[in-house]
């Protein structure tokens, strides 16, 4: 039996990028993050499907550091309604992710028991669960620079995907923890080469509600993301209320932006919101501002008596 002829140094060359651009994807994907999380939580932890007591749907289109080339580019539609009983709540949750070569596709249910535990307090446990495609077209990478079809490289993978989480809301305080998307990925890069990714994201929130006066809230919060081997992350968050029609918010994210937030309540049910980071430090001399749309609609029940612990 004759040796097998060695491959190019240029296939070597290819799976150390493809590798790389996996595992920074792969952190990418799972860090995914909203600057309006706080207006739509059922993104960060599936235990919020159903706390607004009526059917609520939003959509968020997010640009990640504008006037990049293939810089990530977020789409995400969540829908989540409380049944009549108020003992749980159901919800589902499209996100459509891009990323230079990388595209991902998620859709994932979500399932919320709701227990109360004051006359309007309420502990919640979810339940998360879907699948998540991902494709990578890595020949793009080197154009038609080769002729060698070992080159060129496409990966196309499918993983379900699970995931929990706890909320506590009150009219005043909300905390939730969770842990999205549990399940480690394999992605197989040829016949002998796979590579097994953790997938697991934590995340804590919190957020209060301080009354000023009838016309002036604020509500201070915080984010900690905890992705296993990288170190803690943050974001903190205060919101100015006025009359409740008017959200203007300043966040920052750890090491990476400071957050300008503008969010206006146009009826009792439809609200627009606007959200522009402005990147700070290394990530700076990288990349320009993002920007970030949202679109909620909130359809009330018939029993108008029933108000939003929010």
């Amino acid at each position: 039996m004759g040796r097998e002829k060695p491959y190019h140094p240029i296939y070597y060359t290819l799976l150390v990028t493809v590798l790389a651009f996996t595992f920074q994807h792969s952190i990418a994907q799972q860090k995914v993050q909203f600057s309006q999380y706080m207006f739509n939580t059922l993104v960060i932890n599936p235990a919020y499907a159903g706390a607004d007591e009526a059917l609520n749907l939003t959509f968020i289109h997010r640009s990640q550091w504008s006037g990049i080339d293939d810089a990530p580019t977020t789409q995400t539609l969540t829908g989540h309604t409380l049944f009549k009983k108020k003992h749980f709540g159901l919800g589902a949750t499209i996100v459509n992710d891009q990323y230079g070569v990388h595209k991902n596709l998620s859709a994932l249910t979500d399932y919320a028991y709701h227990i109360q535990t004051g006359r309007k307090s309420f502990l919640s446990f979810g339940l998360q669960a879907g699948i998540n495609n991902t494709r990578s077209d890595y020949a793009s990478l080197i154009g038609g620079a080769t002729n060698d079809p070992r080159l060129y490289t496409n990966v196309s993978e499918t993983f379900f995907d699970f995931g929990a989480g706890i909320y506590f809301r009150s009219p005043r305080w909300h905390f939730g923890f969770s842990a999205p998307q549990l399940l480690p990925e394999t992605l197989s890069l040829g016949d002998t080469l796979s590579v097994r990714l953790s997938r697991a994201n934590y995340f804590l929130f919190s957020k209060y509600r301080i009354t000023q006066n009838e016309s002036i809230e604020y509500e201070p919060s915080i984010l900690l993301k905890y992705f296993p081997g990288l170190p803690l992350s943050y974001d903190i968050n205060i919101n100015m209320i006025y009359r409740k029609v008017l959200t203007l918010g300043l966040s920052y994210r750890k090491e990476e932006s400071v957050d300008f937030l503008l969010k206006a309540q146009i009826t009792p049910q439809f609200q627009l919101g606007y959200a522009y980071d402005h990147a700070i430090g290394n990530v700076a001399r990288l990349a320009n501002g993002s920007h970030e749309l949202m679109v909620q609609y909130l359809f009330k029940f018939v029993e108008t008596k029933v108000a939003s612990p929010r």
